[in-house]
């Protein structure tokens, strides 16, 4: 049984999602280092922000965390690394198919490039056909 606050309204019961806000500046930080690949538009997202590439979603900014797209082609960059994936939802098991960026690529312009390119081709790979 559900127990009401003291307004008279009930509690919100099953899935918390847990603030995906982050700082200005690690957002900004993020796009100039995104700089090279252009076309990176960022698109508000429950608190967080997503990541576009010509339309194509790449990647989240949550928590100042970058996180990237994986699949089979990616995945293992990720986890050789020791990378966790994204999990939106504290009291969830699932995760979704991003994974967190390591620092040393992260302040490395060239790095995170090529990390963010392997992160759109798998995007592209995931989209419906049209």
């Amino acid at each position: 049984m559900r127990k009401s606050d003291d307004k008279g309204g009930k509690r919100p019961r099953g899935r918390t999602l847990r603030s995906l806000k982050s700082t200005e500046a690690f957002r900004s930080f993020v796009l100039d280092q995104l700089e090279e690949i252009g076309d990176v538009t960022p698109r508000s997202m429950f608190g967080g922000v997503g990541l576009y590439h010509r339309g194509v979603f790449f990647g989240i900014i949550a928590r100042d965390v970058l996180y990237l797209k994986v699949d089979e082609g990616n995945r293992s960059d990720y986890t050789r690394a020791g990378m966790k994936p994204f999990k939106p939802y504290r009291d969830r098991p699932g995760t979704m198919q991003y994974y967190a960026v390591p620092l040393a690529v992260l302040e490395s312009a060239m790095d995170l490039t090529t990390w963010a390119r392997k992160a759109v081709a798998a995007a592209e790979r995931g989209a419906p056909r049209r």
